[in-house]
């Protein structure tokens, strides 16, 4: 075997043992039967592949102890499928790898096998966290397009942060309940999902945002910054949302994103120069 072609061939081996060892652990910790089966099928196939690169390099490999944590960390917070999405996204540069090896025999069959995991993985597993997204959406979408332009009117109406921020956090936590309130109702007609965990979901998402939002104006002494900082966060917050959503579906980012942005920062601007109105033309 040729020496980069060696290489490449011990890196890729690498991969398909770190890939056994995170699919294994998480299968251990999947509390979903149909979830712990397909993770545990999908980890036979990635040590198949471990063995078939063993018998070309003649060597034993260790997995990557720091990419399996560093994944399992992921799975906790994020959940599973966005973990194994955002894995498989980067399996990308492995199959460019693989590209190289095309010429061993058996490596079109082992692109293949990655090619369906990745599949099997979008239709077949179930994830809490995406089976409750609308809740999340509901909560994050209200939380951003009402507070921002809540807090863009006060500014101009009110003109001091400290009051601003108040009054933001009183409308914050009654629409944060009231929010609550209307995704367990819409959970309990549907019918498909827990009507407590929806209004959970939704209600805090949206106090959660609410709290980070009107921060900058406990903290800053500059109203206007307060704003661009409020802005720029609520930027910030639909930026790792739509990652989120995006890698866990995969569906396209920027559009997503673009269309979150627009409406949130619209109502912004007009909320803004409506209180520009009532400093004007009403005397607050």
């Amino acid at each position: 075997m040729e020496r980069a072609i060696r290489k490449a061939a011990l890196e890729a081996q690498r991969a398909e043992m770190t890939e056994y060892h995170i699919y294994m652990a998480l299968a251990k910790r999947s509390t979903i039967p149909s979830n712990r089966k397909l993770l545990e099928r999908i980890a036979k196939d990635e040590l198949r592949h471990y063995k078939y690169w063993r018998e070309q390099t003649k060597v034993d490999v260790r997995p990557s102890r720091h990419e399996i944590l560093l994944y399992l960390f992921f799975a906790r917070t994020f959940g599973v499928t966005f973990t194994l999405q955002l894995r498989e996204a980067g399996e990308k540069s492995a199959q460019e790898k693989y590209a190289k090896l095309r010429d061993v025999p058996g490596v079109r069959a082992l692109i293949s096998d990655e090619e369906g995991h990745e599949q099997m993985l979008i239709t077949m597993l179930k994830d809490e966290r995406l089976e409750y997204a609308g809740a999340v959406v509901l909560g994050l979408n209200d939380a951003l397009v009402e507070l921002t332009g809540v807090l863009a009117g006060l500014t101009l109406a009110l003109r001091d942060g400290r009051l601003v921020a108040i009054a933001g956090l009183v409308t914050g936590v009654a629409a944060a309940m009231s929010m609550a309130a209307s995704g367990y109702l819409q959970a309990k007609e549907d019918g498909h999902r827990s009507p407590l965990k929806s209004a959970a979901y939704t209600g805090g998402t949206y106090i959660l945002v609410v709290m980070m939002l009107i921060a900058p104006y406990f903290i800053l002494s500059s109203l206007y910054s307060s704003l661009l900082v409020t802005l720029s966060i609520a930027l910030i917050i639909i930026a790792v949302y739509t990652f989120y959503i995006t890698t866990a579906k995969k569906i396209s980012f920027w559009r997503r994103f673009g269309e979150m942005a627009a409406i949130s920062l619209g109502v912004a601007a007009v909320s803004f120069m409506f209180g520009w109105l009532l400093r004007t033309y009403v005397g607050l």
